[in-house]
């Protein structure tokens, strides 16, 4: 007969949750209704899981980390707050997740690292391959696309985008959107370079890098207005700049 789930006996595991067959929950961790824990899922003792959560392939709940359920949102009037991620996620002690609200999901991509204490609210959009460091904070209806990097006891505000590849430096408080490829740092959060570790560790080619640096500074750091900056770089062949002005140009 084929092997079913490992559960400790002290879980809770509400019979209307969907499990893989090789997936592990540890001492005292609760899996709610609504839940579907895809292959390889492990949650350690004391996570919890709430419902209507969809977690895909190999994510790890380490201990009383919260995933999924209410969000914190005033205007929430009950029922389903949806959340989906994707494979191989992973959500260190203490990390919360909530659900969307009115119809909406929160989401989150592949990959990403979630530390120590850090949150996602409601209606929230994750990329993949980010890093969380402890105690980031995002607000709900931020936008996170991939591959983004974030220090300790960053937060980001509602509604707010931060573009491909950016990194956000430690304590840095963000309330615009941050473009793709940059260094923000402080409170308010601003752009300082360009992300030039991250651009490498992803195999951006050294060219494309010393074209954004020559862009970072000419729209940033020259003083020159922002709409001439754009302007003077119109004609910009490198794939890295043009998709760094279509950021600008979205708002």
């Amino acid at each position: 007969m084929p092997k079913g789930p490992n559960v400790h006996p002290t879980a809770i595991v509400d019979p209307r949750a969907e499990l893989a067959a090789d997936v592990a929950i540890g001492p005292y961790a609760i899996v709610g209704a609504g839940v579907a824990l895809g292959p390889g899922c492990v949650l350690h003792a004391h996570a919890i899981v709430r419902g209507p959560t969809s977690l895909g392939p190999r994510c790890i709940v380490q201990p009383f980390a919260v995933i999924g359920g209410e969000p914190q949102a005033k205007r929430h009037a009950g029922g389903p707050a949806p959340l989906e991620a994707g494979e191989g996620n992973v959500f260190r002690e203490h990390v919360t997740v909530h659900g969307g609200t009115e119809g909406r999901r929160t989401r989150i991509g592949a990959g990403n690292l979630f530390m120590v204490g850090s949150h996602v609210a409601h209606d929230v959009v994750v990329g993949s391959s980010c890093v969380f460091s402890n105690g980031v904070q995002l607000s709900g209806h931020a936008v996170i696309e991939d591959g983004v990097t974030f220090g300790g006891l960053s937060g980001v505000t509602q509604f707010v985008r931060v573009g491909e590849g950016a990194f956000v430096a430690a304590l840095s408080a963000v309330e615009r959107n941050v473009p793709p490829f940059v260094v923000v740092q402080g409170n308010r959060a601003r752009v300082r370079g360009v992300n030039v570790v991250g651009l490498r560790r992803r195999g951006v080619p050294e060219e494309s890098i010393r074209a954004l640096s020559r862009a970072v500074r000419r729209l940033w750091q020259s003083g020159t207005v922002r709409a001439e900056a754009v302007r003077q770089l119109e004609g910009e062949p490198d794939v890295y700049v043009r998709r760094l002005l279509e950021a600008l140009a979205a708002g």
